[in-house]
């Protein structure tokens, strides 16, 4: 199992040096990603419902402090040799396609082949307002046009677009990605993000606590991904194409924590109990697993996930 540190962009992590520490010692601690959210902006007043919790309502809805997620990507790769970046994820219509492109073809050659773009269509329709998108009701569509022009941007050499909301001609776009592409991983839990993963992804990558399609246990996974295997089976394309990752959003608990339906919910336990988890997730097809940890400042999350490194990492 590859592990990733969910780190946002608020609280403790509002300087270069916070950053810094964090990046580094994840990976020396021998994490494989780092996964940054993506909100460019924060409106003051938001009435649009949060999808990943029971009551609908954002916890990080009352802190308008969050760096902008490219820019914090390129820093992170440049703070470090080895380890991963993605975006978790990357609100794909709040950005102009081309220049979205250059931007993730440039970390990529610079850091060596190591920027993960994980790719979501958005939900707080305030802040598609304040960014002037394409219209927010559009945004699947959008979404979906994006990422078909910046795959031929980063595979074409003659690089030709033509669709409702996206299109491009008469390019020279260089430098590609070192491989010719840069992984998509598709965020979202719903058919329809299921249907986009088959189509233009390359990993599903849904997260746990979504009310409305929930899989906060291996079982209610293994009964999403086969139905994304469905569909997969249906567009002629072989399932087994498909990468299978998945964010954990509650932090890690080394005491017991009630879940939805269950007597103890993943990620919390003894070491022993949290290494289960991560098995019966290898078990169902997840090679690549984004957690996050309890922390005030950087030190204290440098501690969490060398504990994690320690106390779990080697029982699997």
């Amino acid at each position: 199992m590859n592990f990733g540190v969910n780190l946002f962009p608020r609280d403790m992590l509002k300087t270069g040096e916070a950053y810094r520490s964090v990046a580094r010692a994840a990976e020396a601690l021998g994490y494989d990603f780092l996964s940054v959210s993506d909100h460019v902006i924060v409106p003051q007043e938001q009435n649009s419902p949060y999808p990943y919790s029971e009551d609908a309502s954002w916890a990080g809805g009352g802190s308008g402090f969050c760096f902008e997620a490219m820019t914090a990507m390129t820093f992170l790769v440049a703070c470090t040799e080895r380890i991963k970046v993605l975006s978790s994820v990357a609100v794909v219509p709040q950005r102009p396609v081309v220049l979205t492109a250059k931007i993730l073809s440039s970390m990529d050659v610079l850091s060596n082949g190591r920027v993960l773009f994980g790719v979501g269509t958005g939900w707080l329709r305030e802040e598609f307002d304040i960014m002037e998108t394409p219209p927010f009701p559009d945004r699947g569509q959008v979404t979906d046009e994006f990422i078909e022009g910046m795959k031929r941007l980063w595979s074409d050499d003659d690089p030709r677009y033509s669709g409702d909301f996206v299109a491009f001609s008469n390019v020279l776009f260089y430098p590609k990605p070192l491989s010719g592409r840069i992984p998509i991983w598709v965020g979202g839990e719903s058919n329809i993000a299921l249907r986009r993963t088959v189509r233009l992804g390359d990993v599903w990558f849904p997260g746990n606590n979504n009310p409305k399609w929930r899989v906060d246990t291996p079982e209610r996974l293994k009964v999403r991904i086969d139905r994304l295997h469905g569909f997969a089976e249906a567009e002629q394309r072989d399932p087994t194409s498909i990468g299978l990752a998945y964010v954990w959003f509650y932090p890690v608990s080394y005491e017991p924590v009630p879940g939805f339906d269950t007597h103890r919910r993943m990620f919390s336990g003894s070491p022993d109990d949290i290494a289960a988890d991560v098995a019966a997730l290898r078990e169902v097809g997840v090679t690549d697993t984004s957690i996050g940890f309890a922390a005030r400042d950087a030190s204290q999350l440098c501690d969490a996930m060398q504990r994690f490194s320690e106390d779990v990492m080697p029982l699997l």
